[in-house]
Order: C-alpha cells, then structure tokens, then sequence
C-alpha cells in the first residue's frame, strides 16, 4: 500500500501524536494530554506511551498479519504494560493513555480499528463513510475526577492504557478494495476541520489530493489562528485553541476511478 502522511505538534508544544507506516498498515495514535498536577502513578509521559505502544503494535501486526485488529491492540497494550517494568501504578486511573486508529491491507480488502476520538474516513461506491468513536462525546462531565471515574469503564469511553480489555471496545470494520476510491486516518486535531470550521470530507480529501497531508494541517492551523471562536463544543465551551494534528492517506492504484 501506498502511504503519504504529515504530523505536526501544536505550536510551543512537543508532539503527542505518534505514526508508524509500512508496506501493509499504518497506524495512528493521539496521546492524551495530562492536566497539570494530575497524579498519574506513572514515571512515563504521553510521547513514552505513543512511541512504545506504537512499537508494540508493530510486534503484533506484523507476527500475526491477519488476526483480528481489536486482537493485535489487545496484545499491543498487554505488551506496553510490561515496558512500564513495575515502575508505575498501572491501577491508576489516569495512567498515560493514547487513541488508536489502524489501517491495515488483507486479502482485497482494508481492515481498519478505531479507539476513542481519532477518525477513518474513506470513500468507496456508496459515498464517503465516517468511522469515529464518539463516547467521549456524551460523558456526564469533564472534569479530571469525572473522566478518570468512566475511563475505560461500561458508559464511560474507551481508550488504550492499561487494559488489554478496552480493545474490544474500539469500533472495526473492513472495506473492499475493489471500488474504494480514498481513505485516510487522522487524529481529532485534523477532524476539527469538519467538526469546528465547515469544510467537508470531501475537501478535507481534494486538499490532501491536490497538495498533499502538510497542506491539510497548514489549512487547520490558519482555521486555528484566524477563527478560534469557532472551537466551542455545545455544553463543553471552549476547545483548546491548538492541538497536534497527524493525516495518513491511502493511495492505491484503484483509486479515483
């Protein structure tokens, strides 16, 4: 498979987004930010976590290419929580955490997994398809106490940590490639474009057509700076005003025909 990506920290920040590319899978994580002065019971940040989950997954995917997605993730994370080396209090609630979103080329057809609020978006012979985990969308509140008390958790949202066992609960699916026309996996701080700023998915994918993934992130950022009142969320207020923002677009000679 064919793969072309960008990622970029939001600005005066490190980057807590992590990409992994190859022949036959990418896979995309979004690090979730820590509070100041949360007590996490963890020596590692969320740039460890990324990076060494991303390398776990990588273990997984590649010595059982065609298991099951939500398996692999499962693996993945038993495997990080031995990278933590009895170093960190992996009980803790809010133990360092990261989204998961994976594409993954099998047999004909591209398998995908997705894990909290990052987003798949491809476009086949039905129309342009969303694939997003919305949980995090109808918590009762946000504040730290609230989100640590339904993390992972029935009625609650779903993230990779600790537990092997939230990767049963991340959406999966498949898509034939025979008529799929695009696809791409990105984290929540490119998706801002059509959640807060009015573009489609449809231009989200012309733009990354025409000039490429860095071209897409450039466009969020200038959202960003010129029209920040548009980052409010109904019943939540006000966003953060920058966010990291990772794009990874398929390109496979089927496409756009």
């Amino acid at each position: 498979m064919d793969f072309v990506f960008a990622s970029e920290p939001g600005p005066g920040r490190p980057n807590e987004d992590h990409v992994v590319v190859s022949a036959t899978f990418a896979v995309v994580l979004d690090g979730v930010t820590q509070l100041p002065d949360l007590d996490t019971g963890c020596v590692h940040d969320p740039i460890w976590l990324v990076r060494e989950l991303g390398a776990c997954l990588v273990e997984a995917l590649t010595r059982a290419p065609t298991a099951p997605l939500d398996d692999s993730l499962a693996e993945a994370i038993g495997r990080l929580r031995g990278r933590h080396q009895g170093l960190c209090d992996l009980s803790n609630p809010n133990s360092p955490s990261s989204t998961v979103a994976i594409l993954r080329e099998r047999s004909g057809q591209v398998d995908y997994l997705v894990l909290c609020d990052s987003s798949v978006v491809f476009e086949d012979r039905t129309g342009i398809t969303v694939v997003h985990d919305d949980r995090t969308d109808g918590l009762p509140a946000y504040d730290r106490h609230t989100v640590a008390r339904l993390r992972n958790r029935p009625g609650g949202f779903w993230v990779a940590s600790t537990d092997p066992a939230a990767a049963t609960e991340a959406v999966t699916g498949s898509v034939a490639l025979d008529g799929l026309r695009r696809m791409l996996v990105c984290t929540d701080g490119v998706s801002r474009l059509t959640e807060f700023f009015g573009l489609s998915w449809t231009d989200v994918f012309q733009l990354a057509e025409r000039s490429g993934p860095r071209a897409v992130i450039d466009t969020v950022r200038e959202y960003e700076s010129n029209r920040p009142g548009l980052l409010t969320r109904p019943g939540r207020g006000r966003v953060k005003r920058h966010d990291d923002a990772t794009l990874v677009v398929l390109r496979t000679g089927r496409m756009n025909r």
